[in-house]
């Protein structure tokens, strides 16, 4: 029972981080997530996917939104015409920036997390 109760406190905490990242940053955490998964190399959506753990169509979704927020761009892939790849635009590395300055701030808040369990 105890795995259970430290499992919802878990839950309830890493809710209220994702609203004080959506209210400082505008970004949903699967957003911030995909962007982190961009920062240094081009993915399909289907890798996306997978580093995310996300189904496809949810990160269909992700990807729709960071998109229409300037914050990434597709390109075809070079080999096979049909496969699309996502990187990060100027303004997505820009965010990335901003929000690794704030790490101390993040990092303090896990850290409440972890004394939960």
């Amino acid at each position: 029972m105890k795995t259970l109760c430290t499992i919802r406190d878990i839950y309830r905490s890493i809710r209220e981080f994702e609203e004080y990242f959506q209210q400082k940053h505008d970004l949903s955490l699967n957003e911030g997530m995909l962007l982190c998964s961009l920062k240094e190399k081009k993915l399909s959506s289907s890798e996306l996917a997978e580093a995310l753990a996300l189904s496809g169509s949810n990160t269909s979704k992700v990807i729709k939104s960071v998109e229409n927020k300037g914050f990434i761009e597709r390109a075809l892939g070079k080999e096979d015409k049909r496969q699309m790849y996502f990187t990060l635009t100027q303004l997505g590395n820009d965010i990335l920036k901003m929000i690794k300055k704030e790490e101390g701030e993040i990092a303090s808040l896990l850290k409440q997390i972890k004394t939960l369990t």
